[in-house]
């Protein structure tokens, strides 16, 4: 059975893809030091999966901490690398955490991946936002389309993480790594014993939904509605978390399979939706009415965005077609059973 590493285990996309590689036959060693997660979620990941996975409470930017990981678990075979800070705004008003937290734990774990581990294959959570506002004609985004300057310290962290992984593929002969560029994840497991459970107010939009549909918040506010889209509200790719994870099963097969020294894939449904159309499609899809307004645009949010995801349906064999009905009933029932 191959072992993989998470780091960033009990956040919302790390916790979703231990069920799915737990799913898959590999045997998943966790990390994660509960920055924007609760140890409960290993309760939940347990509920679905009947076993316990292998955790260590570690900050990852601690090389001394991380290291014993690799003392217990010398077998690690791949990684996948999810430990990082993620709200594009907080980022905006403190770059210098962003900038330590999201690179140092990258170079820490590269450092002892190819020091200690049985093989060094890193699978990189990266993001959308390292294309910053593409120009009109480059959408949909291919992994061909040229970056732009990122709009926030959060996009620039994983910029110069994806540089830092080429850097270091071209120095150690044993180190392979894919990034994985994720557009808006979305949803939680059919379960609903794991989901989205941001500390304090929700940076991303369908917590807010359903935290405002389940009566937490008085109203959800919509980013602008001058952009220029149909109906004036940004669009995104969002795309269902539990298909994402399955991607992550997929390119470490891949990785480990085939040895490819440095690859990128898009993950997304290759559709836009505004924020205005998702809100519609939360309360026809759950019956519940949701109280609303228009706020002015928010600072790094970038107009619009969806992928081309030919390649990862391509190489990966794999796709992302959950109806959206069905990833947002998933949300409203995990906020549900929050209660």
């Amino acid at each position: 059975m191959k072992r993989v590493l998470l780091t960033g285990a009990t956040g919302y996309i790390g916790s979703h893809v231990a069920v799915e590689l737990t799913m898959a036959g590999y045997d998943v060693i966790g990390v994660d030091n509960f920055s924007n997660s609760t140890p409960k979620v290993l309760g939940g990941i347990e509920k679905i999966i009947g076993k316990r996975i292998d955790f260590m409470e570690v900050d990852c930017t601690d090389y001394a901490a991380f290291e014993k990981v690799f003392e217990k678990y010398p077998d690690i075979e791949a990684a996948i690398h999810f430990a990082a800070y993620k709200a594009v705004g907080e980022s905006v008003a403190k770059p210098v955490m962003y900038y330590r937290n999201n690179l140092d734990s990258l170079v820490n774990l590269i450092e002892l991946m190819t020091l200690k581990g049985k093989g060094a294959n890193i699978v990189f959570s990266s993001s959308a936002t390292v294309y910053g506002q593409p120009a009109d004609d480059e959408l949909p985004i291919r992994e061909s389309t040229p970056l732009q300057p990122a709009t926030s310290p959060y996009g620039r962290t994983k910029q110069i993480a994806e540089e830092i992984l080429q850097d270091c593929v071209k120095a150690y002969p044993n180190l392979n790594a894919t990034a994985l560029r994720y557009f808006n994840p979305i949803g939680a497991h059919p379960t609903a014993h794991i989901g989205e459970l941001p500390n304090g107010v929700p940076n991303n939009l369908v917590p807010f939904i359903t935290q405002t549909a389940a009566g937490i918040r008085e109203c959800l506010s919509v980013f602008g509605n001058d952009y220029n889209t149909p109906d004036g509200s940004c669009i995104r790719d969002y795309i269902y978390v539990v298909d994402l994870a399955k991607a992550h099963v997929k390119a470490v097969e891949k990785m480990l399979r085939e040895g490819i020294r440095w690859n990128v894939f898009n993950l997304g449904t290759g559709k836009g939706l505004s924020v205005l159309e998702l809100v519609n499609a939360f309360i026809k899809a759950t019956g519940v009415q949701l109280n609303y307004k228009i706020a002015g645009r928010r600072q790094g949010d970038v107009e619009q965005c969806w992928a081309d995801p030919a390649k990862a349906n391509r190489e990966l064999g794999w796709s992302a077609d959950t109806p959206i009905e069905e990833v947002l009933l998933s949300a409203w029932r995990w906020q549900e059973s929050l209660k």
